[in-house]
């Protein structure tokens, strides 16, 4: 079973794609409405809805359309670029089946083939039947803004000529994929297109009335080639292909249609090669840890001689959620200051890890709350930098003004769930945790002196409550901070409990009486 994917505007689409933002922030959806075509040399190749309501066609010299549309945007067809945006599809393929296959013409190998072909028979059941499948891989397609023909059947080549002919057919079996064929037009074989004239002239207009004819002198007059993909299409003879295979690493190119200056025009550039991106990653089954974005810049605007600006996102946790990637990108490109304006983007990424996705939760769990935290730790380096957001790490020392530090924070550490989750809700930060002695969060640097009053220490001038203790503590003999005290947990007369401690010898070095180290709640 063979799906064919065709992209009848692919060319028009990469086009528009580089397309920037104007002044106003609105992003470059011209493509629907403004008159756009393309051309190779001086003739219009392809024309949009818009252009086409102008009377601008295919084959018109540029001069002629622009006497019939003024207003008509025109761009140079480039097959390179409409190959980059095609292996994003492709790549969006592979997470549904390893058998993913990009045809290139035979009769050209230069020319783009708009089309990419699925065989998803050994992959109907753990979709759930082909529907479901085809539900599930437009959906990730959705992303690229691609117009897309679908069409299935039993034959690569049959499957490829239904998606040019329709925009939506499903043959069940051989027999109905060769009915169907019989009324595709015969220019949409290679061959055909090579020698439309003349089979036009014949009076021979769909592939029934090709097959009508005797094969000797079909093939003495428009060669054999034209045969053998027809009987490709219909099953008549073998149709091997070779599927392609996902790169190690990533990386994609946009040369934009005009020079970018602004953090919005480079926002929608970027957003296009991130959906490349993710595309990717779905391939490789993994998600992203950093990615790279070059900005390329206009030469004759350059300062320092500076040719291009690398911007790293390095991500707290691995991912492959395009809005998140865009996120973290938007807050780096905000305080950015470009040496000159840029011409070119270029997205880079091999730092994956490969992972089964996450599954979809009906209500919170400590992981979903940890992705939170994490993200929102993610936003802030981005927006601050990395060094500016700390977290608190807990030190092996039994002084309560020792035992903990402030570090960067780095989520993306293996194992620093399970320390945060250590550190946060014990006993500040001097680790004590299970059944020991249970420490404050908040202490007080330097400890605050206590008043007393017949050796009972008072706080606000009122006497604690003594619940626990005494607790002692007796470390730093091997360097200067010396400790020797007696914990205990008291009760203020407001109800607030506090932790206090005195000096265990008289003549201590921290001297006597009572001191407040810290307070709970």
């Amino acid at each position: 079973m063979w799906i064919a994917l065709h992209l009848p505007r692919l060319s028009l689409e990469t086009f528009a794609a580089t397309l920037l933002v104007d002044g106003l922030g609105r992003a470059a959806s011209v493509a629907a409405e403004a008159p756009i075509a393309l051309m190779d040399g001086q003739r219009i190749t392809v024309v949009n809805d818009a252009a086409e309501a102008f009377g601008v066609q295919p084959r018109m010299r540029r001069a002629t359309a622009l006497t019939l549309a003024p207003q008509i945007l025109l761009g140079q067809a480039d097959p390179k670029r409409d190959a980059e945006a095609l292996v994003a599809v492709a790549h969006v393929a592979l997470a549904c089946t390893p058998q993913v296959v990009v045809p290139v013409p035979a009769d050209d190998p230069t020319v783009s083939p708009h089309g990419v072909l699925l065989e998803v028979r050994a992959s109907l059941r753990y979709f759930g039947g082909l529907e479901r499948l085809l539900q599930h891989l437009l959906g990730a397609l959705a992303p690229l803004g691609h117009r897309i023909h679908v069409a299935s059947a039993p034959t690569p080549q049959g499957a490829l000529l239904l998606a040019r002919a329709h925009e939506i057919w499903h043959a069940a079996d051989l027999t109905a994929a060769q009915t169907a064929l019989d009324k595709v037009p015969v220019w949409l074989l290679g061959p055909g297109r090579e020698h439309w004239d003349a089979l036009q002239g014949m009076g021979l207009r769909m592939l029934s009335d090709l097959r009508c004819l005797p094969r000797s002198g079909v093939a003495r007059r428009f060669g054999q080639g034209l045969l053998d993909e027809l009987d490709a299409a219909y099953g008549l003879r073998p149709n091997p292909r070779t599927p392609i295979v996902a790169p190690p690493a990533f990386e994609s190119r946009l040369e934009l249609h005009a020079r970018a200056d602004t953090t919005d025009q480079l926002l929608h550039g970027a957003r296009i090669l991130l959906a490349r991106l993710v595309a990717w990653l779905a391939a490789q089954h993994a998600s992203v840890r950093r990615y790279t974005l070059v900005m390329a810049h206009e030469q004759r605007w350059r300062r320092d001689d500076v040719a291009a600006t690398e911007l790293e996102i390095a991500l707290a946790e691995p991912s492959r959620d395009a809005a998140h990637l865009a996120g973290l990108l938007s807050e780096r490109l905000a305080p950015l200051q470009l040496p000159a304006p840029t011409l070119e983007l270029r997205l880079r990424a091999a730092d994956i890890v490969r992972r089964a996705p996450p599954n979809g939760e009906l209500f919170p769990t400590p992981r979903s709350e940890r992705e939170g935290l994490t993200r929102l730790i993610e936003r802030l380096q981005a927006r601050l930098g990395r060094e500016q957001i700390c977290c608190m790490a807990a030190l092996h020392d039994h002084r309560p003004e020792r035992a903990g530090e402030l570090r960067a924070a780095e989520p993306g550490v293996p194992g620093w769930g399970a320390r945060r989750a250590r550190t946060s809700g014990t006993a500040g930060t001097t680790g004590k945790t299970g059944g020991g002695p249970v420490h404050p969060v908040w202490l007080l640097d330097p400890p605050e002196p206590l008043a007393e009053r017949a050796s009972r220490p008072l706080l606000d001038g009122r006497p604690l409550l003594m619940l626990a203790g005494p607790e002692r503590i007796e470390a730093g003999w091997w360097d200067a901070g010396l400790a020797e005290r007696d914990y205990f947990i008291a009760r203020a007369s407001s109800g607030a409990l506090v932790w206090i401690y005195r000096a265990r010898l008289p003549l201590s070095a921290e001297g006597s009486g009572w001191y407040l180290q810290g307070r709970y709640g």
